[in-house]
């Protein structure tokens, strides 16, 4: 081996340029990925920002000041489609988490986990279209019917019109999200429990730990990681959430129920009104942008990519 000969000469492999490697062949297996990205994720993000600033700044103006089905600030607490995403956000995602959490854990304590957790993954099975659907039977508009205004009755309670009220319409919604989402958290965050050695859970029971604090101080910071990522996931889902409130309550009662993704449906097709649509999607696409950077460099700070 001469000094100038490197060692990859020396054992004949090629030898990399400033590209890194990067050949014609490289470049035809990737161009059919490049253009399909182009042709559906490029284009129309790009024809829907020009549109959306087709009358200037118009659109975005009466959006965010003078538009109360999108935001409205003038009561307490606040209304509006970006309010009632904000709502998904933290009671959906907060209670999916919760309840999935606690549904893997005490799944792990008896002999039929995997019935339990087979029996509350069913909802996620359900299209959303056909769990809204199921859900209003359960609730029904009308206060005099509705599976569970019968139950109640039951009771001695009087019946509430569930998605009839603007008080209570949203509430309604996010349990039901919640009813379907939640077995999904429960199967991720199962197998990651199973990842949490027992020697250091049967550790903190021999000094004392009550299960409470096992739960607290043991699993949940263990578990942050993938915890993080479903949280991600849940959030992305409230974001673009459309099926669910077009088939059970159409916005309503008043435009309560409306949601972001909603109101883009109801502006650009409905009413034709594409450029003030094209405006709610750019806001959906800049309330999005933080989530995903937020889990890239989550995955990265935990070394789950390189």
């Amino acid at each position: 081996m001469t000094a100038a000969t490197t060692p990859a000469e020396a054992v004949g492999q090629p030898r990399r340029g400033f590209t890194g490697g990067w050949s014609l062949g490289a470049s035809l297996f990737v161009a059919p990925a490049v253009f399909l990205l182009a042709v559906f994720l490029l284009y129309p993000v790009v024809t829907t920002v020009i549109l959306s600033f087709e009358p200037g700044l118009n659109n975005y103006i009466r959006l965010l000041t003078a538009d109360p089905k999108f935001l409205d600030l003038g009561s307490f607490p606040p209304r509006g489609a970006l309010f009632n995403n904000l709502l998904w956000v933290v009671f959906y995602t907060g209670g999916c988490i919760v309840a999935g959490l606690l549904v893997a854990v005490m799944a792990t304590r008896v002999r039929y986990e995997a019935v339990i957790k087979a029996i509350v993954f069913i909802p996620q099975a359900i299209a959303a279209v056909a769990l809204g659907v199921i859900w209003r039977f359960v609730y029904f508009p009308d206060e005099r019917t509705g599976l569970l205004n019968a139950v109640l009755g039951v009771g001695g309670i009087d019946p509430i019109s569930w998605l009839g009220s603007q008080s209570w319409v949203n509430a309604s919604l996010i349990v039901a999200g919640i009813w379907g989402s939640v077995g999904f958290v429960t199967v991720i965050l199962s197998a990651a429990l199973k990842g949490i050695s027992t020697e250091i859970l049967e550790a903190a029971r021999v000094d004392g730990a009550t299960e409470s604090q096992i739960l607290r101080r043991i699993i949940v910071p263990m578990l942050s990681l993938p915890i993080s990522v479903v949280a991600v996931t849940l959030v992305i889902n409230v974001i673009k959430l459309f099926d669910l409130i077009y088939t059970m309550t159409q916005g309503g009662p008043a435009n309560a129920s409306r949601t972001i993704a909603f109101s883009m449906y109801q502006d650009a097709f409905a009413s034709r009104n594409f450029d003030y649509g094209a405006a709610i999607a750019v806001i959906m696409m800049i309330i999005l942008i933080p989530v995903m950077i937020f889990n890239v460099r989550r995955f990265r700070a935990e070394k789950v990519i390189q």
